[in-house]
């Protein structure tokens, strides 16, 4: 059963990846959806890529998840739709005149009375969160308060990581390469939502890797969303407890150190990282659209909400 759900929640989220992607080329190059000034960025080469990857990966995690059955099938769905659409408003309407870097300084603008996109987002993520563990958290506990915990307990784990893997979204493939490690220990939950994860970044991973398309913050929260949901609700306690700890531990490090630097500087990490990317002195590919917007790869460059500083 195990495996026929992962072939299943395989297949289902690649087309719907792929099919999502082709459906909105098509129509922003028809000039809908604001056309491709409104979805076309800057990466870190300095060429044009497309930001139409992130809601085409959400659409494929979201139909993945919602035939992975298991545990909570619609609360994993429901938590990845919400992450992926918060996530693309602060792609979509950022201040790029004023950035706001990290937790803290969304927070801190929060405490001015200040709403940025990426609050919004923080705030936004973190219900949804909350709402999908509170429809999706099986009462395994033997109190009311127990079960109250473990509902907390989940829906930051959901949070955390949708923003955790969005810290990876940096680098091409580097996002999609994060989550996809991240959805295979069996002891973290169902295979049927790994099976999700694989097939959406098998039908992102040509894009992505060939510097055509990027997560931006919608992809990467919603392929976050689903990986942390998929651990709270299918791993054990400890084991969920022992990943939140990680996920606060690695979004601490990342207010203070490089990820981009201490992948570069590990042999096996750079290794991996580099895996199915052009080299460094390759050509630039062909532009996604011939009026390039302004900013960066998930505009990581500037905002360690995002992704860590180059």
């Amino acid at each position: 059963m195990g495996a026929g759900r992962f072939i299943v929640a395989g297949v289902v989220a690649a087309a719907a990846t792929v099919l999502t992607r082709r459906t909105l080329d098509e129509k922003v190059a028809a000039g809908g959806l604001g056309g491709a000034s409104t979805w076309t960025r800057t990466n870190h080469r300095g060429e044009p890529i497309s930001l139409l990857e992130g809601p085409a990966v959400t659409a494929g995690l979201v139909a993945g998840a919602a035939v992975s059955g298991g545990t909570a099938p619609g609360a994993k769905a429901f938590a990845t739709a919400a992450a992926g659409a918060f996530g693309l408003v602060d792609d979509l309407t950022e201040d790029t005149s004023e950035r706001t870097k990290g937790f803290r300084g969304h927070l801190g603008a929060l405490r001015q009375g200040r709403l940025t996109t990426g609050g919004l987002k923080i705030l936004g993520i973190s219900g949804s969160a909350l709402l999908a563990s509170a429809a999706g958290t099986p009462r395994t506990a033997r109190t009311a308060f127990g079960h109250l915990v473990d509902i907390g307990l989940n829906g930051a784990l959901i949070g955390g990581t949708a923003n955790l893997v969005n810290l990876f979204d940096l680098r091409p493939g580097r996002a999609l390469k994060a989550g996809v490690v991240a959805s295979l220990p069996a002891v973290a939950g169902g295979a049927g939502a790994t099976g999700a994860v694989l097939g959406a970044a098998a039908g992102a991973a040509p894009g992505d890797l060939g510097e055509r398309d990027m997560l931006g913050d919608g992809g990467a929260n919603a392929l976050g969303a689903l990986v942390g949901s998929r651990v709270a609700f299918g791993a054990p306690r400890a084991v969920r407890w022992a990943a939140l700890a990680g996920i606060v531990g690695l979004m601490a490090a990342s207010e203070k150190v490089s990820f981009s630097k201490v992948i570069a500087g590990n042999e096996w990490l750079n290794r991996v990282d580099m895996l199915g990317r052009r080299p460094a002195d390759a050509p630039a590919t062909a532009a996604p659209a011939s009026d390039a917007g302004t900013g960066v790869r998930s505009t990581a460059a500037s905002d360690p909400l995002a992704s860590p500083g180059a």
